[in-house]
């Protein structure tokens, strides 16, 4: 594999893979099963709601015209003739000093225009009431179509259904929606060192980190990981086992197998993959240097380092977003976190540096204390909070310093 001779920052190497990309078709779900997925469609009002104009309190419905200039001193007075059921059909028509009774959500009867709130009315006897005080035409009513008009856009294509938004499609009678099929993820590690995490290594061996911390960050973004086994440092059994596994996803990714070292045959089984192939050689990051990224053969493709700090950090700032623009819908800003540097933190300018951190609270605020360690420590990053981002034109960050911590989820 080629040294890495152009690096490239990864905002530049994803708006490369964007280019490419393509949301994922959509399919129908049930209504109840659609809670945080992003909608294929525009989903357009068929009705209007409310469909009949209905009471907002518990009162009478009148004809406004007739309360106008009533006084607890010198009152409306109205002739009930009956009252609204519900869930049906008033069956009546309100003509002039006349009231009906009704109760929220009411449709409101024929003749009518306004409600009277119960306590601004006082019984005189079974047929007659006090209104003590005036309502105007459409008080206390839901119009027809206040909430949405028939032919509005409910929600955009690609938005994203909150617990409140299955609601309102309930309402418009939806029970079924289109949405965008969650991203298939395949996960391939490779190297003869790597064994599952039920086996004892040997020496010389290390547990497979990689495809379990990715199963979990895919999930935690609306992918559908697929685990793939860990593949030999032999070119035809990788090139096998990539191409089954590209076969049965959206996205590829590769963990280990993306570094400079003669041994790494992860580029050469890309490009076979199809075009256009490699995008991005390497990124101008640490840790993550040794990335690879690719769109092949109309799949996204992406080559992460084997140091479980490295591949994590890589997917948080590449595969997480790219599961997102799958489905439709722009990745959501990182949630951040002002603190103060509790340490300083060395870099070199011409790089993105990226530290876990841990935040801890102190009388004057939070401060923000540096996990440092080698990028083949996982739990540099179990015991932290978040990252802080040394920027590309700073030689590091000095203690005391304000940052934006960028949480994990």
């Amino acid at each position: 594999m080629p040294e890495f001779f152009t690096v490239l920052p990864p905002d530049q190497a994803l708006e490369r893979l964007r280019a490419h990309l393509s949301p994922l078709p959509a399919e129908i779900l049930p209504l109840s099963e659609a809670l945080g997925r992003a909608l294929g469609q525009p989903i357009i009002a068929p009705e209007p709601l409310p469909a009949f104009p209905r009471s907002t309190v518990d009162g009478y419905a009148v004809r406004a015209a007739d309360t106008f200039g009533a006084t607890e001193g010198l009152p409306a007075y109205l002739r009930v003739i009956g009252e609204v059921p519900m869930g049906q059909a008033a069956g009546f028509t309100v003509g002039a000093g006349q009231a009906a009774l009704i109760h929220t959500g009411g449709a409101l009867p024929e003749g009518a225009d306004a409600v009277v709130m119960l306590e601004r009315t006082q019984r005189l006897d079974a047929e007659t009431i006090e209104v003590l005080r005036p309502v105007a035409p459409g008080e206390n009513v839901l119009a027809v179509g206040e909430d949405i008009q028939e032919g509005e856009v409910a929600f955009p294509a690609s938005h994203r259904l909150r617990p409140q938004d299955l609601g309102a499609l309930a309402a418009l009678g939806m029970a079924r929606v289109p949405v965008a099929r969650r991203p298939r993820v395949a996960i391939l590690g490779s190297g003869d060192e790597i064994v599952p995490p039920d086996q004892r290594p040997q020496p010389g061996q290390v547990r497979d980190v990689n495809t379990f911390s990715l199963i979990g960050l895919i999930r935690q973004h609306g992918g559908e990981p697929l685990a793939c086994g860990i593949a030999p440092d032999r070119l035809e059994i990788l090139e096998g086992m990539a191409r089954e596994a590209f076969e049965a996803a959206d996205v590829l990714v590769f963990t280990a197998g993306s570094s400079v070292s003669t041994r790494d045959l992860t580029a050469t089984v890309i490009e076979r993959l199809g075009p256009p192939g490699i995008l991005a050689h390497g990124l101008a990051i640490r840790p993550g240097k040794p990335t690879l990224v690719a769109f092949c053969a109309g799949k996204p493709v992406l080559g992460l380092p084997g140091n479980p700090v490295s591949a994590f950090v890589v997917a948080r700032m590449l595969l997480v977003p790219l599961l997102y623009l799958l489905q439709g819908v722009e990745p959501p800003p990182p949630r951040r976190q002002p603190a103060r540097l509790t340490h300083n933190i060395p870099s070199a300018p011409g790089r993105i540096d990226w530290v876990p951190v841990r935040l801890i609270p102190q009388a004057d605020g939070l401060w923000a204390e540096p996990v440092f360690g080698k990028s083949n420590l996982i739990f540099t990053l179990a015991r932290s909070d978040g990252l802080v981002m040394v920027p590309l034109d700073l030689n590091g960050l000095q203690a005391g310093d304000p940052v934006d911590v960028w949480l994990w989820e």
